[in-house]
């Protein structure tokens, strides 16, 4: 998974985690990695204990640099995942049942080995459900989703196409809000009081509104120009699977095995199902 890779500039500077370098598992096909990372959820969730969950993540760790990215931007952006983890950790710690030896005793806050043996798993298994789900999908480009969408799902043009487009212009509104705050505020039709500032948002979202149905109408006769939605229209972008994608799933598949495996060899393995 982690062959010859090359530098790449920055793809998209307002996505979460940059792409710094185009590795095998960064030109894997966006569904392939949809599914790698839900393979790996899987083998984290179907049972609550530190082995399979703890393999998991450790595997993700290790996995990090093939992905491509800009590791110290993952450790700044990515900070509230330890620390919504832990949240969850404490919360069973202190709601789970008392025993074993008394570790923390703070008036209401009890704390036993055994109850924080059941927060572990917990901690464990929340890095191990959402590391992967967010890294790949950071891995992932808008364009090159929608394209496997159409061509392999057969989901509809018209609506990929259109969220496509939606989400790529979203940062536009956004930049065009701040334009238009900027020229009214310079003019001096802004400000003032609470009733002068309401009228000004709702004059600035109905600006908007007008750009944006405008900006619609013309995408919608761009897209009917195209033949998009229509049968037998062909595509300059073809969304292929190649070899990079059968090592993804196969490693995953493999990661995913041994986890549940060394859960039922040390004897830890409890299933969130059945017995």
């Amino acid at each position: 998974m982690c062959a010859l890779s090359e530098s790449v500039a920055v793809e998209d500077p307002g996505q979460l985690i940059p792409i710094v370098r185009r590795t095998a598992l960064v030109r894997c096909n966006p569904l392939t990695k949809i599914a790698v990372a839900l393979i790996l959820m899987v083998g984290a969730l179907l049972s609550i204990d530190v082995v399979s969950a703890g393999v998991v993540l450790g595997f993700c760790l290790l996995a990090l640099p093939a992905t491509g990215l800009d590791l110290w931007a993952a450790l700044r952006r990515l900070w509230f995942l330890p620390l919504g983890a832990l949240l969850a950790a404490w919360g069973t710690a202190i709601l789970a049942e008392k025993t074993g030896a008394v570790v923390v005793d703070l008036g209401p806050i009890l704390m036993t080995s055994g109850s924080l043996g059941a927060a572990a798993p917990i901690f464990l298994r929340a890095l191990a459900l959402a590391i992967p789900l967010i890294v790949l999908a950071s891995t992932i480009g808008p364009r090159d989703l929608s394209d496997a969408l159409i061509q392999h799902l057969r989901l509809p043009e018209v609506v990929v196409v259109s969220v496509l487009a939606a989400g790529r212009l979203l940062g536009l509104l956004v930049s065009e809000w701040q334009t238009l705050s900027m020229a009214r505020r310079a003019r001096g039709v802004a400000g003032g009081s609470i009733v002068r500032r309401t009228g000004s948002l709702f004059t600035g979202v109905f600006v908007l509104l007008v750009r944006s149905i405008r900006r619609g109408t013309t995408l919608a006769m761009a897209m009917e120009g195209r033949a998009f939605g229509r049968p037998g229209r062909t595509w300059r972008r073809r969304s292929t699977f190649g070899a990079g994608d059968g090592v993804a799933l196969l490693v995953s598949i493999a990661v995913c095995v041994f986890a549940i495996e060394a859960a039922h060899a040390l004897g830890t393995w409890n299933p969130i199902i059945g017995g």
